[in-house]
């Protein structure tokens, strides 16, 4: 009998905190045991979003809990396109710094595709440019995006089968959804999976064949116990804001009491985020002979 922490309903609570915090334990293991070398992480924030800050505040409070340094470069809103440029330029060439991450979004006036195109494969410990998306197409060495990554590891953590499974995933974004499809189908996970988007149709029996399922669409509450197959994982990546705080993609309550396993939100995908990230930059680290 597992140790799981469950739901009202019986099903399996993948509980991302509790992950994050083993993540930033082993972390810490690992660079102590290599003498504690300077391994460092650098964030770029520009603007006063309130969300923004909270998140980069956090990434650099579980930075030094695992042992990493981190440093924060912060513009201001009306930071003009060659200043952020120049901030992340001079993080590049700064062979002391060995993961940079540009938290999104930047303020309307601002492009993010130049500044996120100056970060190296190797540094780029977000995984989103379009040279580190490309080589994860490939399967090549390279970083790969943290949230998606951070649902990987919560399947694997909490004992969800993904081999031969079906999969289903509600989003096409960059961020989540494309990436999540390659992690899911690749060789050697080799779920079969679907993309499902706001044009497909008869979206519950499309979801309903799914063994996992992660709704990663934005859309509050979308993912009701109709759309939900008995016994099925499912991940909730999405984030809304409402009245009564933040709530997901997947009404909790209702899928609970059908899912085999699921995830809280918040508490779920969210920290696995952040324990991704910092896993990133000691890879990043040993990809660039710093370790």
């Amino acid at each position: 009998m597992d140790d799981f922490e469950r739901t009202a309903g019986g099903a399996i609570l993948m509980d991302g905190k509790r992950l994050r915090d083993e993540i930033v334990a082993r972390l810490r293991q690992e660079i102590e045991a290599m003498g504690s070398p300077a391994v460092c992480l650098a964030t770029v924030l520009v603007g006063g979003d309130r969300p923004s800050q909270i998140y980069v505040r956090m990434k650099h409070k579980k930075a030094e809990e695992a042992g990493l340094i981190s440093k924060g470069v912060e513009l201001p809103d009306d930071a003009t396109q060659a200043e952020v440029e120049a901030a992340v330029a001079e993080l590049v060439a700064d062979p002391a710094v060995h993961g940079i991450l540009v938290q999104l979004p930047l303020p309307g006036h601002l492009d993010p595709e130049p500044v996120l195109a100056l970060v190296p494969p190797e540094k780029d410990i977000d995984g989103l440019t379009e040279r580190s998306m490309g080589r994860l197409v490939r399967g090549l060495p390279g970083h790969v995006p943290c949230t998606p990554l951070g649902v990987m590891r919560l399947l694997d953590r909490y004992g969800v089968e993904i081999k031969g499974k079906r999969a289903v995933v509600v989003g096409r974004s960059t961020l989540v959804g494309l990436p999540q499809v390659l992690l899911l189908s690749r060789k050697g996970v080799d779920a079969t999976v679907t993309l499902a988007h706001s044009r497909t149709p008869n979206m519950i029996e499309v979801c309903r064949q799914a063994d996992i399922l992660v709704a990663a669409a934005g859309q509050a509450h979308m993912i009701t116990a109709e759309h939900v197959k008995p016994g099925a994982a499912v991940i909730d990546v999405g984030v809304s804001r409402s009245e009564s705080g933040i709530v997901g993609d997947v009404d909790f309550d209702a899928v609970q009491a059908i899912a085999g396993a699921i995830t809280p939100m918040p508490g779920g995908t969210g920290p696995m985020t952040i324990g991704c990230l910092l896993e990133n930059t000691l890879e990043a680290a040993r990809m660039l002979g710093a370790i």
